[in-house]
């Protein structure tokens, strides 16, 4: 207990000594902790105040990922990529992506079908959609010098008069669909494929229920059937006037099983433009995609589609491609010639 005031006099003693001196005052704390003259002064860059600055993670490219995507079956795109980058798919039925972000389309991927992109990284997200298109350069080849569809039973198959059907085509799984037609007893042209089949019923069912009555007027058409009945417009009407509303044997859409021309009961419109401004034709220009068709030959797309416009002439797609063509006022045609321009920038 005597020791104490020794010791705070001795420590009085260096600081007045070192402040007269000019010198720098010894560290105190060593003196009275009995460290032993061991300074316990912060490493250099970690004193207290000091800001210590923390590289910032590295980030991806997002704005390499596009809204959309337009890609064919088959097809291929690079997502950016590091690692901590998580991805995720809607419909893997439809599209995949690898670890590594390779964004893969499947080859049996239906044409308009659609999925989602998900990029994930550090906590952002990003989301794209994919649609599922071809060019139509990818679906057809020259047969002794005919251009000839490569995929027939697609139902998005593109057959005009520059695209024919393989001439001894018969379309599967073709049955009657069971609707009101303006004839009774069999015949091919009540025919469609089992899917166009099931969709009309469902059309009709619906214009039903709205207080409108349709009816099924020609479905499918043989190669022999539509070249019979081409020889008659040439013979009756002249080559001109058949080339504008009917179409050579093998390039008829008819000859799909995926077009079904439709009437209301007035008989005298059947077939024939005013059909369009009947209730029939507004409706069915209204809610056909809803069931998966489309009216093939617009007003005003002739030079497209090669035929003049025909309100009555329906086709299958399915609801997805449908809805997209109806809702922009395209044409069957214009759909994939989209798909090329978007693919060819990308």
């Amino acid at each position: 207990m005597k020791k104490q005031p020794t010791v705070i006099l001795a420590v009085a003693a260096a600081l007045s000594g070192a402040l007269l001196g000019g010198c720098e005052a010894p560290d105190v704390s060593t003196w009275i902790s009995g460290s032993g003259g061991q300074s316990t002064t912060a490493p250099e860059g970690q004193a207290t105040g000091e800001e210590t600055t923390i590289p910032e993670a590295p980030s991806i490219d997002w704005n390499a990922i596009p809204e959309t995507f337009v890609l064919a079956p088959g097809s291929e795109k690079a997502l950016p990529h590091r690692e901590g980058v998580t991805y995720h798919i809607s419909a893997p039925d439809v599209a995949t992506v690898s670890p590594d972000g390779k964004l893969a389309i499947s080859e049996h991927a239906a044409i308009g079908s659609k999925a989602e992109v998900t990029v994930e990284y550090q906590g952002q997200t990003k989301t794209a959609q994919i649609t599922v298109k071809s060019s139509l350069a990818e679906t057809i080849m020259m047969v002794n010098s005919v251009p000839t569809v490569t995929n027939p039973t697609d139902l998005a198959v593109v057959v005009n008069k520059q695209r024919s059907l393989p001439v001894d085509y018969i379309p599967p799984g073709l049955t009657e669909p069971n609707v009101p037609f303006p004839f009774s007893g069999k015949a091919e042209k009540k025919l469609l494929r089992e899917p166009a089949a099931r969709a009309l019923e469902s059309l009709f069912a619906a214009a039903e229920k709205d207080g409108i009555q349709l009816y099924g007027v020609s479905g499918y058409r043989s190669y022999r059937t539509q070249k019979s009945l081409f020889d008659g417009y040439v013979k009756t009407q002249g080559a001109e006037h058949a080339a504008r509303y009917s179409a050579n044997p093998g390039k008829s859409e008819h000859q799909t099983g995926l077009a079904m021309d439709v009437s209301g009961a007035d008989s005298r419109t059947r077939l024939e433009e005013p059909f369009a401004d009947t209730p029939e034709g507004k409706w069915l220009a209204a809610h056909c995609a809803e069931h998966g068709f489309i009216i093939r030959y617009p007003k005003g797309k002739e030079e497209i589609t090669g035929y003049a416009y025909e309100p009555w002439h329906l086709r299958y797609v399915g609801t997805t491609m449908a809805k997209e063509i109806m809702e922009k006022g395209i044409t069957l045609e214009e759909y994939f010639q989209d798909a090329v321009a978007v693919q060819s920038q990308s």
